[in-house]
């Protein structure tokens, strides 16, 4: 076991040679560009009877509701090209996701107006915290396919959420529930050493706590 947050804050950063200047303006500060999509997450990837699977909303809402995946599927659909960032130091560019506009999501529910936060809920036993605003953008997806092909099991089929603009660890695979929530509250990651916000360009990685949880430098992970 290695306490991951304060292993990655004494990793130094591969320095990316052959960049355009239009790309080192898009590389967050300490990130390196790959090609690669690196296969990181916590514990076993899950397996589904989509005959039972669904998608629970719930917390500060009306009413719950829960969504089968043949719901989501016939909801309209958008396409985001956008680049991603992960915490452990990498980004890569351009990538393509299709699925549910967050903000179009948000349309079909009665949330309450003292709803601030959302905690995504995900297989297995995780979840990590976004404020509403965040959610609001144009490319902020319940996604459920990558560069035109259905999400594949290690990326998070059949849904998981695409928030660009924060540390990949914000885009929650294999989603299984939406927590609508007044008051904000730390996720698993927030919980174990990262930072709240984790802003890229602000390199809001770290909160100063740390846990000891396993190794996962991207550069020694299975990859796509």
């Amino acid at each position: 076991m290695h306490k991951k947050a304060e292993r990655l804050k004494k990793m130094k950063p591969v320095v990316a040679g052959n960049l355009t200047d239009e790309q080192r303006d898009k590389l967050p500060p300490g990130q390196t560009l790959t090609e690669k999509f690196p296969i990181l997450h916590e514990g076993e990837v899950p397996v589904y009877d989509m005959s039972k699977w669904n998608l629970r909303v719930f917390g500060e809402v009306e009413e719950e509701r829960t969504f089968s995946y043949e719901e989501l599927l016939a909801l309209p659909t958008v396409t985001v090209n956008t680049d991603i960032h992960c915490v452990t130091r990498w980004s890569k560019f351009d990538t393509v996701w299709e699925g549910i506009l967050f903000r179009d999501f948000l349309k079909l529910l009665k949330v309450k107006p003292e709803a601030k936060y959302v905690m995504f809920h995900a297989d297995p036993d995780y979840d990590t915290n976004v404020p509403i605003e965040d959610l609001l953008r144009d490319d902020v997806l319940l996604a459920y396919r990558f560069n035109g092909e259905p999400l594949t099991d290690k990326h998070g089929w059949p849904l998981r959420t695409v928030v660009p603009h924060r540390y990949f660890w914000k885009s929650a695979k294999w989603l299984r529930g939406i927590e609508f929530m007044s008051e904000d509250r730390p996720g698993f990651w927030e919980r174990n050493g990262f930072h709240n916000e984790a802003d890229p360009f602000k390199e809001q990685r770290f909160s100063g706590e740390a846990l000891d949880i396993p190794e996962d430098e991207w550069t020694r992970k299975e990859f796509d």
